[in-house]
């Protein structure tokens, strides 16, 4: 009578480190974790965009010179300056501490943009103590208010001139009659 052979356990380790295969796609999993931990933790520190109103900025000092900052505040009574053209504008923000930071934007500021409003102002402060602006958002109330019995005409009319063309080049009035149109 023949016993049954008894199964032979493999050596120990071998089952993680055994074959080839299974050694290069640890190493390649270890080495993809380290890649991403190098990109996580490595390169943060230039991407962050603090977010600051005019009395942290001032208090910072030196540390705000050249860093990217999001200045967030109202834009101060009678401190609007426009530049030569439909772009450029200067203004102050203040906080309601009581500081203010001059700023100097380039490019066209949005048309909601004007005195005793909120804004953030993306950008850096410069040595010469201005905050120079790349990009402009002003912050409005997101409540929707009906137009009353007065706006309403007025609205109508717009509506009118848009769907008629008003005559303006492009719109559905500029476009040749339909019995002048050769065939």
């Amino acid at each position: 009578m023949t016993t049954p052979a008894s199964p032979s356990l493999p050596p120990t380790g071998s089952l993680l480190w055994g074959s080839k295969k299974r050694r290069l796609t640890l190493l390649a999993l270890a080495v993809a974790a380290l890649a991403l931990l190098a990109l996580s933790f490595g390169g943060i520190g230039k991407n962050l965009v603090y977010y600051w109103g005019p009395t942290e900025l001032e208090a910072a000092g030196d540390k705000a010179i050249g860093a990217t900052i999001r200045l967030g505040g109202l834009v101060a009574d009678g401190s609007i300056r426009r530049g030569a053209g439909a772009s450029g504008v200067e203004f102050d923000v203040v906080d309601r501490s009581g500081g203010l930071t001059h700023v100097k934007c380039s490019g066209v500021p949005p048309q909601m943009f004007r005195e005793r409003i909120g804004v953030v102002v993306e950008g850096t402060l410069t040595r010469a103590g201005y905050f120079e602006g790349h990009r402009l958002m002003v912050s409005h109330g997101n409540e929707y208010r009906a137009p009353s019995e007065g706006e309403k005409a007025a609205i109508d009319d717009l509506m009118r001139s848009v769907r008629e063309g008003d005559g303006r080049i492009g719109g559905p009035a500029a476009a040749p009659p339909a019995a002048a149109q050769k065939p």
